[in-house]
């Protein structure tokens, strides 16, 4: 993207002024260098969420930005229902609660070097990954709608997790306001054989080593320590979110202008809130965001079992679960009084600061984690949010380092097996039913994830706790 389009504010926020139809301003948050990173559709984007009716404050940018369906991945807008305020399917996403589960495991990396290869296969042979990957659990319709109303608390109740899991899971778990009844029945099909499944994509469960530490009080708290093992897992709604996406885009589109609503983008698809529509919409979403939290939490139950056989000394508890690609309800200051608004997070993910009273109260005082995914070959971070996330981007934040080639030009470049070889030859042991899949994840086709972060930081978005490293990689 090219500077001369914005306003810099300072070295790591930049402006859109209003013009045209927007209502308001586009804020976009990086670096000089990451700005030029991102492709001018994160512009064009930007600028047409602005003009979406209800729209609070701005059209946020993160760091990660980069091009998406209809609103860019890296997005983030307020809507206010008393305002006309809108949701949009395409400011959701299609994998409606991707996001990522890290876990402790009470390990330290010179115990796992002695079990490394096993704990690989144990965790490939246990967590079904890739296109169309099926498990061992088959749902009939009424076991459909009982977890898609209950997310990780279903997960809990069928035997998949501890009591203590859904203390360190936004929302408990479980998502209110699910309508199973507005999820297509092609939708349900579409999940009934996968639950506790990672999928394809930049999906992946990793076995990772803290490699340092920044902010040793939040590590404290949240249970980590440098040469410590955690694992993380990074996986959505599979093919029952996707489909609710489908559905409702293309509904979205023929309903616009019905409700009076002026597309600058088909992709943007949305109805107002406060409507027959926009309601169906939210209930399905929500049913989406607990099947995502009731798969990573099987998934949980499933990477137990592997350590279980290989390292039965480990004690595998969650830190936190955060999604990334949502529509929540939250209270924010918006021109100085307190609002009820919907905010939109597509590949973004919710950083709340110290004190919230969402964030576990064992972790309150530090405030949220924010768990950042980097590539196979590179690092992930644990961030925590910030106080001041409030007032710059509704308590928001990156959510991975952002890819910056194509799936088709990855391919063009890197071959699966090649780089399964050279990653090994580094200590990163992957597993995967596709070496076309590893070719289009590979390290080169994403942005430096350090950067990102830094960016974040910078900005006042979160704040750095932790840098992690792969040893194990399980890929779609």
């Amino acid at each position: 993207m090219e500077t001369a389009h914005l306003r810099r504010i300072s070295d790591f926020e930049w402006r859109i002024e209003p013009h045209g139809k927007m209502r308001v301003p586009v804020v976009l948050y990086a670096s000089e260098s990451l700005i030029h990173e991102m492709d001018e559709k994160v512009y064009e984007q930007a600028v047409n969420v602005a003009t979406l009716p209800g729209i609070q404050k701005a059209s946020y940018a993160m760091p990660d930005a980069h091009w998406g369906y209809g609103f860019p991945i890296g997005g983030v807008a307020a809507f206010d229902p008393q305002e006309g305020g809108v949701v949009s399917a395409g400011g959701v996403g299609f994998d409606i609660s991707c996001g990522v589960r890290t876990l402790l495991t009470g390990m330290r990396a010179a115990e796992l070097e002695v079990i490394k290869e096993p704990l690989a296969n144990a965790l490939y042979r246990h967590v079904p990954a890739g296109v169309g990957s099926t498990g061992g659990i088959d749902l009939d319709e009424r076991q459909l709608n009982q977890m898609l109303s209950g997310g990780a608390q279903w997960a809990l109740e069928q035997g998949y997790g501890i009591t203590a899991d859904l203390d360190r899971i936004e929302e408990r778990g479980r998502m209110e306001g699910a309508l199973p009844d507005a999820v297509s029945a092609f939708a349900k099909k579409r999940q009934r054989r996968e639950m506790g499944t990672l999928g394809s994509g930049n999906h992946y469960l990793e076995i990772q080593q803290v490699m340092e530490v920044y902010d040793e009080t939040s590590a404290r708290a949240f249970g980590i320590a440098k040469g410590d093992i955690v694992v993380s897992i990074h996986c959505g709604s599979r093919g029952l979110g996707h489909q609710i996406g489908t559905d409702f885009l293309r509904e979205m589109v023929i309903e616009a202008s019905r409700y009076g609503i002026d597309l600058p983008d088909r992709e943007l698809a949305c109805a107002p809130i406060e409507s027959p529509l926009g309601e169906k919409y939210l209930g399905a979403m929500r049913a989406a965001i607990n099947c995502a939290l009731a798969n990573r939490q099987v998934i949980t139950h499933l990477v137990r079992r592997a350590f279980a056989e290989v390292a039965p000394a480990a004690d595998v508890t969650v830190l936190y679960d955060v999604s990334h690609n949502t529509c929540k309800v939250e209270e924010h200051m918006v021109d100085g009084q307190r609002k009820r608004v919907f905010i939109h997070r597509k590949g973004a993910t919710r950083a709340f600061g110290p004190n919230h009273p969402s964030v576990p109260e064992a972790l309150r005082a530090c405030g949220q984690p924010v768990l950042i995914g980097g590539t196979m070959g590179t690092a992930s971070y644990i961030l925590v949010g910030t106080a001041e996330s409030e007032s710059r981007a509704f308590s928001s934040s990156c959510h991975g380092a952002g890819r910056q080639m194509s799936r088709h030009q990855a391919r063009k470049e890197w071959r699966g097996r090649q780089l399964i070889d050279d990653l090994a030859s580094r200590g990163i042991l992957i597993r995967s039913p596709s070496s076309r899949g590893v070719a289009e994840e590979a390290p080169g086709a994403y942005k430096d994830v350090t950067a990102v972060v830094d960016a974040a930081e910078k900005a006042g978005l979160s704040r750095r706790v932790a840098r992690l490293e792969p040893l194990i990689c399980i890929k779609g």
